[in-house]
Order: C-alpha cells, then structure tokens, then sequence
C-alpha cells in the first residue's frame, strides 16, 4: 500500500496571513448575504401581513364595523400599518400600507388592498386615509 506525502514548503512571511485575510473577507461577505436573506424574509412577512390586515378590514367594513377595522390593522398589520377606506358604489376598497421607514429593506414598503362588496343593509362608510393610492 502507497500512502502520498504532500509536504507544504515553507510559508514566507509576506504570505502568513494571507489565509486569515480570505477567511476574513469570506466570513464577512457570507454574514452579509445571511444578513440580506433575513431582511428580505422580513420584508415578505410584512407584505402578508398587510395582505391579512386588509383582506380582514374589507370583512369588518363590509358588515359596518369599521370601528373593528381599524382595531384588526392595528392588530394584524405590521408596526405603525396606515388604514385608508374608499367607497365606490355597492363596495369598498381598503388599503393597509405599511409606514415610511419601518420596513425591513430600505426603499421596500409593504402594500396591499382588497376589495368587499357592502351587505345588504350598510351604507357605505366615509373615506378615511384620503386617496389609496397615496398610500403606495
């Protein structure tokens, strides 16, 4: 049975450290991409929420509870959530973003609407939170 040998040559000293800098630079750039994946999972969590949050407030609004829509954003959405009402013949549109400057990414704001159609009985709500498009 043969067995190699691999025998390194003597490190010079211009290249000692030259493993712990690679080591550094890759730990660093490998904390940074783990660093972005979590932003971006935190991004899409906010995005679902908003998405719950409104879906849940069109519900609320849709039966005239609108005292309860604004409690579900609160409760649902993410911190600091905007809740904007606007009627439109027999339904209603609610728009829940999230505020400037909470997200996870920079320059990323969670957005959602959704759409319900009035039962029958309920007057359609005043709009509150002015135009949902501002909300973008």
């Amino acid at each position: 049975m043969f067995t190699a040998r691999i025998r390194a040559g003597p490190v010079t000293g211009r290249e000692g450290g030259q493993v712990t800098v690679e080591a550094a630079i890759a730990l660093s750039a490998l904390l940074a991409v783990f660093g972005l994946i979590l932003a971006g999972l935190g991004a899409i969590v906010d995005q679902l929420r908003c998405t719950d949050a409104a879906r849940e407030a069109a519900r609320l609004v849709a039966r005239g509870q609108r005292h309860l829509a604004t409690e579900a954003v609160r409760t649902i959405g993410p911190d600091g959530a905007r809740l904007a009402i606007r009627a439109a013949g027999e339904g209603v549109t609610i728009a829940v973003a999230e505020a400037p400057g909470t997200g996870s990414l920079p320059g990323v704001r969670a957005h959602a609407e959704a759409y319900a159609l009035l039962e029958p009985g309920v007057r359609p709500p005043p709009e509150v939170g002015g135009s949902t498009d501002g909300l973008r």
